[in-house]
Order: structure tokens, then sequence, then C-alpha cells
């Protein structure tokens, strides 16, 4: 069956370029396809998307490159894709928070994720560590050791993000109510300036993507008490997830995916999602993933579709109950 499925796949993937740059289609075979991210170069989401694009290549006959519209934390790029044409020759890669947290944070958006864009395929996903430094003494091994310090010293009740509105900021506000202890937050312009404070004690805690937390703790500087996925993280076995620890509500994990314009016609996208799928198993895409703690997540359209209404579901409540409101 594995080797008919394969088969079925690398047959699939012929069909491609037809199907992108075909008859009826007002994409010219010479008009390069774009894959665009509204993050900087050289930054998380950038590396995550650049082996797939690279990987993509064969598939696209007049070649596909990486398009940076960095800005508004990566609104500018999904609106960019909106609104080009639904031809399959423009594509989005993005993190689940623009699509996911800002449609409940922002009052206006320019953007409505289910009926704008179409899925095409999940990248990558990974969880998030909750994090602590010097601040917060070495006998406090796990989540409930924590709480139990904060309560009993709550000059030190704050905890660190990566910035106001995105996913960090709403694990810790959900680990606040889940704990019933007040928890200040301190939003950071990135999540290295974040995880510096914490490792320099100035701060005693925070949610910080595994990428950025797994490289310091072979220095000692940070210790990790647990992670927010549904099971444990691949990339660190032994630390227990905030479920086990005793707080069911604290979960959290973020993806990376891309999409399509709506109206984008549904061969076009599967043939895409099809060529992503293959490019996501091979072995080029694992360990680049790999190498910042992310896990490969393959998925057809629909899944992905279903995936951004249920975590779209999911904040709402959440960003609701924090009183938060992204500023324009």
């Amino acid at each position: 069956m594995q080797n008919r499925s394969g088969l079925a796949r690398r047959e699939f993937n012929k069909l491609l370029p037809a199907l992108l740059f075909g008859a009826g289609q007002a994409t010219a075979q010479s008009k390069p396809a774009r894959m665009i991210i509204g993050f900087p170069v050289g930054g998380g989401v950038d590396a995550a998307a650049r082996p797939v694009v690279a990987g993509l290549a064969r598939s696209y006959p007049a070649g596909i490159i990486v398009e940076s519209r960095p800005g508004a934390t990566g609104r500018i790029a999904v609106e960019a894709v909106k609104n080009s044409p639904p031809d399959g020759s423009t594509m989005l890669f993005t993190p689940d928070f623009a699509l996911t947290i800002f449609p409940h944070s922002y009052r206006r958006l320019g953007y409505d994720p289910v009926n704008d864009l179409s899925p095409v395929a999940m990248c990558g996903r990974t969880s998030l560590a909750l994090c602590v430094g010097p601040m917060v003494p070495e006998t406090v091994k796990r989540p409930a050791d924590l709480v139990r310090w904060l309560k009993a010293n709550p000059q030190f009740a704050s905890f660190a993000s990566t910035g106001p509105g995105g996913t960090p900021h709403f694990a810790g506000t959900m680990f606040a109510r889940a704990a019933d202890v007040a928890l200040t937050h301190v939003p950071y312009k990135g999540g290295a300036p974040a995880l510096q404070d914490i490792m320099g004690g100035q701060i005693a805690l925070g949610f910080n993507p595994l990428s950025e937390a797994l490289p310091q703790l072979k220095g000692g500087r940070v210790r990790v008490l647990a992670t927010t996925g549904q099971q444990r993280s691949q990339f660190l076995p032994d630390v227990p997830t905030m479920i086990e620890s005793g707080y069911k509500d604290v979960v959290t994990v973020t993806w990376m995916g891309v999409f399509m314009p709506a109206r984008t016609p549904r061969a076009i996208v599967a043939a895409a999602s099809a060529a992503i799928n293959e490019v996501l198993a091979t072995a080029a895409v694992r360990d680049a993933y790999a190498a910042v703690a992310t896990e490969v997540a393959p998925s057809s359209p629909d899944s992905l579709a279903a995936s951004l209404k249920a975590d779209m579901a999911h904040w709402e409540p959440i960003v609701r109950a924090s009183g938060f409101t992204a500023e324009e």
C-alpha cells in the first residue's frame, strides 16, 4: 500500500505544473510563483518556510521565490495574499496566531481567515515551554511548586512574553487563571529579549517557544518546568506537560501552514498540498525543523481548515476573558 500511495503522490505531483499553469489559468508559465512571509528574513518563520520552498522548486516550472513582507506582526502578508489573483501563483506561509488569535484581539482586521484564504497544508507544529530562571529558587521543580512560590512572593509574580497579543501572552494568562494566581504580563519585543531577562534574573518566568528555550538548557541558566502540548515534546521527552502537571486547561500547540487566496480552484489547492506533503517527508525538511524544535505536520487542505476553525474557537473565550485589545 505504501508503494502505491507513494507512486500516486508522485504521479499527482507531475500534474501540478499543468494545474497551476495550464489552459484557462490567468498565470503565464513564465511567471514564478511566490511564497509570501510576513516576518523578517532569518527569523523562525522564515527559517521554517525556506526548506519547504526549496523542495517545491521542481514542482514549479518557472520557479518559486520567497517574498518577505514583514510588518504588523504578519498581517501585511496575509492581506497581500488575500488580494492576489486566485490562480495558484501566490501562497502565504504563516504562523497560526495571525489567523486564530488576531480575529479576536483586533477590533478591525483587514481579512477574514475563513472566507479570504484557502487552506493548503500545515507544515510544522511545536509547543511552548514554561521557563524559569535564577530568580526562582532551585527547589521549584514543578509548576505546582512555582505556583506556591509565586503566591508566597507576589512581588515577583510577573511573566515575560514575546509581545502583546501573541500565543505566549495568552499561555501566561491561561496559567494564571488555572493556577488562581495573579500574574502581571510584561511584553517584550521578541522572544530573545524576553528569555534574556528570565535568564538574567530580572523576571521570574515566561512561556517561550521550544526553539528559543532549548539552546539555553545546556548552560543551566533556564529551567523548563513543563511544556504546553497534548503530549510530551519529542525534543524534551523527560519534561512533563502542563496537563500532566495538573493544569489541564493550559494547552496550546502553535503551527505554521500554507494558504492561497480564497476561490483558488480546488484542483490547484489539492495539487499544491500534495507537493508540500511530499517535501515535508524529505530528510532535509525533517532535519531543518528538528533544529528549531518543530515537528513536521503534513495535512490535507480539509484538515488544515478544520484546525483553523477549531483553534479560532479555542482562542476566542481566552482572549475575551483576558480583556486584551490589540493596538492598531
